[in-house]
Order: C-alpha cells, then sequence, then structure tokens
C-alpha cells in the first residue's frame, strides 16, 4: 500500500499519518527496535491508517475504544484485500496498533489512550516440542562419535543442556566455579540474574568431568585465559550460534529428522521429568519459571498419554 492508497489521496497530509511517523521515529531513536520490528509495525499501521480511512477516520483523536476492537475484528476475518491473520498474526498488529495509541497520549497528542482496554488475541498454547528419550541418547551418541577432543567437548555441552534443562545462553555462560562435580551440580545464571542450583545426573557429571581433564586444559592454553567452562577450537568462550551449530550438527549424524534447537532438550528434559512423575513445582524451580503458570503447559504433554492409558484400560471407554 502506498501512501496515497492508504485514505483515499490524503494520507501524506493527515495527522494519523503524521502520529504513525513520529510513532516510528520514537522507537528507532528512543527505543534502539531493530530493522524487522520496525519493518513489522510499519506493515501493520500502515493496515490500520487504511482501516481508519475506509471509515472516514483521518485523526487518531477520533478514534475510540470500538474503533480499534472492530479493526482487531476485522483482522481476524479478513477482507477482500486480505485473509483471516491468526491470533498470534492479529496479536502482533493489536500490539502496534496500542504501542501508537498510548505513544500519542503520552506525547499530548490526544486526550486518552483508547486502546488500552483492547486486548490481543491470545493464541492458542502449543505444545512444546520434546524428543523421545531414545532419539536424546542417539542425539548424545552421535555427538562425540569419533572421540577428538571437540567432540568429547560437543558431548558435555548436549549432556549439560539435557541434563539440566539449561537454557542456552545458561550453559555456554557457566564458570569453572559453577561446576561442583563431587556433588554433582551446577549453578546457572537465568532471566534477571536469577540464580539457581540445578543437580546434574552420572551421565552428564561424567560426559562433563571428562571435558574439563582431557580437553579443556589443552583449549585453554590456545587462548588468552577465560573461566569459562565451554571454549571455542582458539580457547575462546564457545558462543551461542557455535552450541547451536553443535546441536544441529549432532541431530544430523544422528539421523533426526525433527526440527531440533537448544531449546529441543530444555523442552525433553522438562516433558521427560514430568511423564516420569515429578511434581510441577519441582518442575518450575530446575527450569527457572517465575511462575508455575508457565511450566504447567508441560503437563498438558502427558495429556495423550493418559488418554491413550484410559482408551486401553477402562471398560467403557472403547468404542463397539
Amino acid at each position: 500500500m502506498d501512501a496515497r492508497g492508504a485514505d483515499g489521496g490524503s494520507s501524506v497530509a493527515s495527522s494519523a499519518r503524521r502520529s504513525v511517523g513520529s510513532y516510528l521515529d520514537h522507537l528507532t531513536v528512543e527505543r534502539g527496535a531493530s530493522a524487522n520490528t520496525l519493518s513489522s509495525y510499519r506493515r501493520d499501521l500502515e493496515r490500520y491508517l487504511g482501516y481508519l480511512a475506509s471509515n472516514g477516520i483521518t485523526d487518531l483523536g477520533a478514534v475510540d475504544a470500538l474503533t480499534v476492537g472492530a479493526f482487531l475484528a476485522a483482522l481476524r476475518e479478513g477482507d477482500a484485500e486480505h485473509p483471516p491473520l491468526s491470533a498470534s498474526s492479529a496479536a502482533r498488529a493489536v500490539v502496534a496498533v496500542r504501542g501508537l495509541h498510548k505513544f500519542t497520549y503520552a506525547d499530548g497528542q490526544v486526550a486518552c489512550d483508547v486502546a488500552r482496554e483492547v486486548k490481543p488475541p491470545t493464541p492458542p498454547r502449543r505444545l512444546p516440542k520434546a524428543i523421545s528419550v531414545e532419539d536424546v541418547e542417539r542425539l548424545l551418541d552421535a555427538a562425540d562419535f569419533d572421540q577428538t577432543p571437540l567432540s568429547v567437548r560437543d558431548r558435555a555441552l548436549l549432556e549439560v543442556l539435557y541434563g539440566s534443562g539449561a537454557r542456552i545462553s545458561e550453559a555456554v555462560g557457566l564458570d569453572v566455579d559453577d561446576v561442583d562435580l563431587e556433588e554433582r551440580t551446577v549453578l546457572l545464571r537465568g532471566k534477571g540474574g536469577k540464580q539457581r542450583i540445578v543437580p546434574l545426573g552420572s551421565f552428564a557429571a561424567k560426559a562433563l568431568s571428562s571435558y574439563l581433564v582431557r580437553v579443556r586444559p589443552e583449549l585453554v592454553r590456545k587462548g588468552r585465559g577465560t573461566a569459562k567452562v565451554f571454549l571455542n577450537s582458539r580457547g575462546g568462550q564457545l558462543s551461542r550460534q557455535s552450541a547451536w551449530t553443535v546441536l544441529r550438527s549432532s541431530a544430523d549424524k544422528a539421523g533426526l529428522t525433527a526440527d531440533i534447537s537448544p531449546h529441543t532438550l530444555r523442552h525433553s528434559f522438562a516433558t521427560h521429568l514430568m511423564e516420569g512423575g515429578a511434581d510441577v513445582r519441582v518442575v518450575q524451580e530446575l527450569l527457572g519459571h517465575s511462575s508455575v503458570t508457565t511450566t504447567q503447559i508441560y503437563t498438558l504433554v502427558t495429556v495423550d498419554q493418559l488418554r491413550e492409558v484410559y482408551s486401553t484400560a477402562h471398560p467403557r471407554a472403547r468404542t463397539n
């Protein structure tokens, strides 16, 4: 949509368009928004301007909450020019519109924030992606199949990710002093600087010990000295991107066709704990979730298993 097409030829001079321009400048200069974010917001707000123009509105001061709500409904229903948006895509657009109205209110351009009470649609909760225990074992075995020094490191990294449920940033951020092999624990630093001590299983502890004793000293000598546990071939800290590459390479070697990411092991860690009977609040502590609500999505993973057992075991569950 070009500038003139949004509101019948007068959009360039419209008050609403100037407000959008000021808001995007604010996101760029004061909020440091990324190019992708700006592109997404600009696209969503162009559509919003077009919707307002089709209803004869060229000034955000003339917008009320019903108008914003109707725009949300139009996003979900679609029209001749636009297909219906999913809940997540519509939510993204509404976030942009809410941000625009909040900005213009704070900037004194309008008398009130009319979009404040319009809530974005809640996307359906999706089950976390997890792989089976058998696939995890194949993945771990593939990591150090050739037993080179770096493959020993790779095995230790993946064992820690799956054995502790660590986020990838937490794993590559580990310092040597954060590891207690005698107690078989690691100290993880999570979001917001929160710390938690997580136990390691015997397999993870053994793999980590092997790496720390046999491989890491040689890697350290190639670099300038660092306290980080996981190092690259030059002796520096292993990056998140390199850790992702380690996982992807191991998945390929293992012949796993599923879309595997570092978070896959974290999801699998939680899912397998829940399937093994772990209490949701224990899993919450292990994952470092601030709210148990975030963790409870893993309880949904086991519902299919419960349903399968029920359907085969209960005398009134089977169909004739």
